[in-house]
């Protein structure tokens, strides 16, 4: 075991996989994790029918290679995300929806079987649950000579020779007092930079029977009349559980969850008919209602805006402090391949 101690800001998919790979180049590695569940942007909701449900990151596809090699490496499998069957696309309240149907010759995208999560809860069995603080916020980060202070919510100090903040860079310059203060560049930029699905409100709806299948539908729809956006068949791949899922108009984080609720089952019966509004449960996350992931912008900042930014590839205070996570990847950053690009990034620094 190397003696260099190196501590990783936040137990996402980066955070645990820069631990995964630095561990494997025997560095002595602690993960500080702010809230009391592991994961991240990843979270997978098991429903009382045993529907898995993505609150998180759900989909990838074939040009997601290092997602799909790390999976293939833990022998994760993964399946087709199923489109067969009629997709709607509604454009007005007033008119009815479009009909189409999706076609074979598509990029097709892929979940993961059980769950998202069962990637996380392999990354901790490589990691060790022990390397793992949680309901730790870092605080204050100092630099003291040859070392690093590292202050948590608990009042506890750590200390290590090297640090890997993985959280979004908005947060982290929103969040945590570094002594000295951050580059004037870097705090302008990570202020300007998109933390990816912060303002997403995801939604699934729980089914006892695929009803939409039943019938030929895919359960895919698109809209830009109603409070769900987009949505797509959320089944298990071994048709013991099933559910819709997909993206709420983020505008409507100012209702309640109940108002929410009552509205996508008024757009589901419309749509699918009467059968939609036998539902086993109703579940969502509101991203922007999470402190820990998102951070209110001081000013507009669109989609992805400055995600993969080359400034956040350079080390500082001396090769001492290294800013990381999905948002930094030089490729597919804010999604699960842009955590996998960043931690690998970063490991061939080390």
């Amino acid at each position: 075991m190397n003696k260099e101690k190196i501590i990783i800001i936040g137990a996402g998919l980066s955070g645990l996989m820069i631990a995964y790979l630095l561990q494997k180049k025997g560095y002595n590695i602690t993960i500080l994790e702010a809230d009391k569940r592991i994961g991240g942007r990843i979270e997978t909701l098991t429903g009382s029918s045993g529907a898995t449900m993505e609150m998180g990151a759900t989909w990838f596809s074939k040009p997601h290679q290092n997602l799909i090699a790390l999976l293939e490496e833990f022998e994760i499998p993964y399946f087709k995300q199923h489109t067969k069957g009629i997709s709607f696309f509604e454009t007005m309240s007033f008119v009815p929806p479009q009909r189409f149907e999706i076609s074979d010759a598509e990029e097709p995208s892929f979940r993961i079987v059980g769950g998202t999560a069962k990637l996380i809860e392999k990354l901790i069995t490589e990691v060790g649950l022990e390397n793992i603080k949680t309901k730790a916020k870092v605080t204050a980060v100092k630099e003291i000579e040859n070392y690093i202070e590292i202050t948590d919510s608990n009042g506890i100090k750590h200390t290590a020779t090297k640090i890997i903040s993985t959280l979004p860079p908005h947060l982290l310059v929103q969040t945590i007092q570094f002594e000295p203060h951050l580059p004037e560049k870097i705090q302008r930029l990570a202020k300007k930079t998109h933390t990816w699905m912060g303002e997403s409100i995801k939604f699934a709806v729980e089914y006892a029977n695929p009803f939409w299948k039943e019938n030929n539908y895919s359960g895919t729809l698109f809209s830009q009349a109603s409070i769900i956006q987009e949505m797509y068949d959320h089944s298990n791949n071994d048709n013991k559980g099933f559910a819709l899922k997909g993206f709420l108009n983020g505008g409507t984080y100012t209702l309640t969850k109940e108002q929410r609720e009552e509205k996508v089952l008024l757009q589901l019966t419309k749509v699918f008919g009467k059968e939609a509004a036998n539902y086993v449960a109703y579940h969502e996350k509101v991203w922007r209602e999470e402190p820990l992931t998102f951070f209110p912008y001081e000013q507009l900042v669109l989609g992805h805006e400055n995600n993969g930014n080359s400034e956040y590839n350079k080390p500082l205070w001396n090769d001492k402090l290294y800013v990381s996570g999905s948002e930094t990847a030089s490729q597919n950053p804010g999604y699960m391949e842009g955590a996998i690009v960043a931690a690998r990034n970063i490991a061939t620094q080390f």
